[in-house]
This record gives structure tokens, sequence and C-alpha cells, in this order.
């Protein structure tokens, strides 16, 4: 009976990844120019699926006086820690309405672990060093991806049901989204066509200075 009852769980098992399916994200501009830094995401619109934090902080790390990643995409209540690996200090902040922090003045490993409890970008800035900038995106949703270089991102373990597809970037206005449907098994590509702001950050001139980059 008990190797009946196995059987049946590692059919089960495997039932259950032939199930999943996957949705590649194409982000591209009008141009057709590859985006990256792109989160893509899905909601599913059937039933609400719950999210898990890592049980680990994610890190962002400083290093040559910049955020990295630039982009980071996390899930309602997970741990961020902001390592500072350059020789000069730094002073973490946000005042996004998705979470509002400060970490004073720092070298090395942050003490502060910052939980990012509510949905959202949150825009991360340094008050030493203004041309340091980087994004947190903040989901309610575990199936999501962040484009590469070439602008592709692949969410995958996606059961079969009715699916919101959006897609979020620092420099995009609003977001931008559709209804979808994942089949059993069903991989199903999306080329998404996004519009994106003028890059305004500012970046440190060669001799160490800093200058407008448009």
């Amino acid at each position: 009976m008990r190797r009946v009852t196995t059987l049946i769980l590692l059919a089960a098992s495997a039932s259950a990844l032939r199930a999943a399916g996957t949705v590649r994200v194409v982000t591209k501009d009008p141009t057709g120019l590859a985006v990256p830094d792109a989160v893509a995401y899905v909601v599913a619109l059937d039933a609400p699926v719950p999210v898990q934090p890592p049980a680990e902080p994610v890190a962002i790390t400083q290093h040559d006086q910049m955020f990295d990643p630039y982009v980071t995409p996390v899930v309602v209540g997970t741990s961020v820690v902001f390592p500072n690996r350059d020789n000069v200090q730094h002073h973490v902040y946000s005042v996004s309405p998705a979470k509002k922090f400060e970490i004073p003045l720092y070298k090395g490993e942050s003490t502060a672990a910052i939980v990012f409890d509510h949905p959202g970008p949150v825009t991360l800035g340094c008050n030493i060093h203004d041309w340091m900038v980087a994004y947190v995106f903040v989901l309610s949703t575990p199936y999501f991806a962040k484009t590469g270089a070439d602008g592709a991102a692949d969410i995958t373990g996606l059961p079969p049901g009715r699916y919101r597809l959006e897609v979020w970037h620092p420099r995009l206005a609003g977001k931008v989204g559709r209804e979808l449907t994942i089949a059993e098994s069903g991989d199903t590509t999306q080329v998404v066509s996004v519009t994106l702001r003028p890059d305004r950050r500012i970046r440190r001139a060669p001799d160490g200075g800093s200058s407008d980059y448009k």
C-alpha cells in the first residue's frame, strides 16, 4: 500500500511539473531596441497566489560609488541589506511611499536589514553622492523576472489559468499590461513595446566630479 501511495504522489508531482507554463517576455522600445532592467510579472486572476519572502536577505551592493543591481525585484516581506564595498562612507535612504527608510553614514557591512513590506516602486539614493540611484520593485506575486541585456525575461512555473501580465521600468510612465491565458504545459512569448522617458540620472564626470547625463 505504501508503494502504491508513493507512486501516486510521484505521478502527481510529475503531472504538476508538466502543467507548469512559461511566459517569455521580450521588451523593446518603439525603434526595436531591447529594453533591459524591466520587471515583468504576472498576477493570477482566478485565485490569489500567496508569496513567501526568502529566508535570507537580498543584497544590493555599493561599489565604485554606485548601487548594484540598478533594479531589484522582490516580493512583499523581503529583507534587503546594503553592503558598502567602497572606501568612502554612504548614507542610504528612500522617501518613496512604498518604503521610507534611512541608514546613516557607514562603511563595510550594514547592520540594518530593511524589510520591504508594501508593494510598489522604491527609489534608493545616497545623501552624499547624488548620482547613486537604484530601484527596488516590491511585488505581491511570486511570478516575476527581470529583463537582461537582450530585453528578455522568462517567468516560469505558471499553473494553467488566467493572468494579468504587467511590465514596469524606472523610466516608464506607469505600467504596461495585458491579459493572457496559460494552458496546461503552455509556453508563450509576449513582445511588449515600451516607451521610456529620457534618462536624467546624474553621472560622475571623468575627473571624479559629476555632470548631468541626458
